[in-house]
């Protein structure tokens, strides 16, 4: 599943000696995994501080700890350190972490959401944005909840038309349309205000 390579678990061995506490080891998990902000994050664990469901990986004089729920995202990671002349430096691959592409015969609405986090929602943070798919109907018409900066701005439906729709419907085969489903006079942050677009 992980891979740490020797220096790696020399790494941490130094790390969790200068610590001195009994039983302690590193609790590995993904932060906003499945996301284009996906990242993994490193900490030390005490006993007490493990929720029971953890992967244990046994290492020479430590465990790691994988949290369960990042365990099928964090499969194949490589954890090594490498040494240089200023210092050293810990490096992760976690080739899952992002997730995977659904496949084409993945239902219309996994695929909608995957591009809609994958591909959206990163351009639309630019501008403090996001879209949230509230509904995928039976004939392909794709239902948007618009966030953040996005939520009352007065370029939404020019985003919705000529940036989400065009993205989602040459990317997704079956949708057929795309609609806001947002109150956009609730907007309290938007981006562009609706009186000045």
């Amino acid at each position: 599943m992980i891979q740490l390579s020797e220096s790696a678990q020399a790494h941490f061995r130094r790390l969790l000696e200068r610590e001195a506490l009994p039983g302690l080891g590193v609790r590995l998990s993904a932060v906003h995994p499945g996301t284009p902000r996906a990242d993994v994050r490193l900490e030390f664990a005490e006993p007490a501080d493990l929720r029971g469901d953890e992967w244990a990986i046994d290492c020479e004089g430590f465990t790691l700890w994988v949290e369960a729920a990042s365990a099928s995202y964090l499969d194949a990671a490589e954890i090594d350190y490498i040494t240089q002349a200023t210092g050293g430096q810990l490096q992760i691959r976690a080739p899952k972490i992002k997730g995977e592409a659904p496949a084409d015969s993945a239902s219309l609405v996994e695929r909608v959401r995957w591009v809609v986090e994958q591909e959206i929602n990163p351009q639309l943070a630019q501008h403090r944005g996001h879209v949230s798919v509230q509904e995928v109907s039976a004939d392909g018409v794709v239902w948007l909840r618009f966030g953040g900066g996005c939520h009352g701005c007065g370029m939404a439906d020019v985003t919705l038309k000529q940036g989400i729709e065009s993205t989602l419907m040459s990317k997704v085969p079956g949708v057929t349309a795309v609609r806001d489903a947002t109150d956009h006079a609730t907007g309290d942050a938007p981006y562009i205000p609706r009186d000045a677009a």
